[in-house]
């Protein structure tokens, strides 16, 4: 079901253009004319919105260029068959569409150094990686690649069928779900699922709980789209973003794999503190989840260092701009206040201000 979404999922289309309103398609993944954007599918549906220009806010937003060029972003899945593998600029190669925040900070690497990327040479094909966790254990202040926070989310779990007492886990109760030694709850038997190797929000949950030891046969030739509520058989418990659940919910993202999934439910996995406030259309994120320090996260929008840095010898102030926080209309800002600035756009689709504007880097080879 996830893997079905194209580009920007909104229902209302258009963009505006000097001035004024320009009718366009924004559900169809279309080959940049300037940058590109690929990786987590946490932040896809936020990111298509802005790059191929939507209404959810009612005022039209489309963040381009400063020299009026548009940008692509493309979808996460699916990651095999029909539709896996993606063109992102006129006259580039096809190759593998990367699936998740790792592997689209691998495919960004690839584009910077020319190594292949699953077999393809993808030299100049991605600018921005999309990524729900930030540098880890890479984080270094002269790292090479700049992550930028693009907003807040926070990581809990969804679930099939259960009883009340599947609602509100603790990460001691999920770290023993995924070690295969809490088997039924409240009499229930449980299955723990993850997403794909490479999801951002797959490493950050397993983080959060305590870094499992996986028991046996949960990752077996594990393909699992992230942050889609059609995976799950009765009994059975997975990680999403809190984000994607509300921008599911609510009708931002377009497709609701949700409601393509009775009986499943969004649980929260700080004792007390639910993960969203309000119901259906009125879903929102609740702030005080979001804060928690082990469960919240900020998202970001990775580059390349020297791209973006003044008197670099790679600088690119278009692609800086992209991505200053401070600039109102770029991608990665959070503080505009009008109904059509990105930042309204963002919190449509689950996030809220990220806790620092201030980039990370990692240090990583090019």
């Amino acid at each position: 079901m996830k893997f079905k979404r194209l580009a920007a999922v909104t229902a209302a289309l258009g963009v505006v253009v000097a001035g004024g309103f320009v009718a366009g398609s924004a559900n169809a993944e279309v080959v940049s004319n300037s940058y590109v954007l690929v990786g987590s599918d946490t932040l896809q549906d936020a990111a298509n919105a802005l790059a191929n220009g939507t209404s959810v806010t009612g005022s039209n937003v489309r963040v381009k260029t400063a020299a009026g060029d548009t940008i692509g972003s493309f979808d996460a899945f699916p990651s095999t068959g029909t539709g896996s593998q993606i063109q992102t600029k006129s006259g580039g190669p096809y190759f593998q569409r990367p699936s998740g925040s790792g592997n689209g900070v691998t495919a960004l690497r690839a584009s910077i150094t020319g190594t292949a990327y699953n077999g393809k040479t993808i030299t100049g094909q991605v600018d921005i990686a999309r990524s729900s966790s930030g540098p880890g254990s890479n984080q270094n202040a002269d790292g090479k690649l700049a992550y930028v926070p693009f907003g807040r989310d926070a990581v809990s779990y969804i679930y099939k069928g259960g009883t009340a007492a599947w609602a509100n886990l603790t990460a001691a109760q999920l770290k023993q779900i995924y070690e295969g030694t809490l088997t039924s709850i409240d009499g229930v038997a449980v299955n723990p699922r993850l997403p794909q190797n490479g999801s951002g929000t797959r490493s950050f949950f397993l983080g959060a709980i305590g870094n499992p030891s996986l028991k046996a046969g949960i990752d077996t030739s594990n393909t699992t789209p992230e942050n889609d509520a059609t995976v799950l058989a009765a009994g059975e418990i997975i990680p999403f973003s809190v984000a994607s659940w509300t921008a599911q919910v609510t009708g931002a993202a377009g497709v609701n794999s949700i409601a393509a999934a009775p009986g499943v439910s969004l649980g929260s996995a700080v004792s007390g503190t639910t993960a969203v406030t309000g119901s259906g259309a009125s879903t929102v994120p609740n702030a005080t989840y979001y804060a928690n320090t082990t469960f919240g996260r900020d998202t970001y929008l990775v580059v390349e260092r020297a791209r973006i840095t003044p008197n670099d010898p790679k600088y690119d102030a278009s692609l800086a701009a992209l991505v200053d926080p401070t600039v109102t209309t770029s991608l990665t800002n959070f503080t505009g206040a009008l109904a059509g600035t990105p930042r309204r756009v963002k919190e449509k689709f689950g996030f809220l201000a990220p806790s620092q504007t201030a980039p990370l880097y990692a240090f990583v080879t090019l």
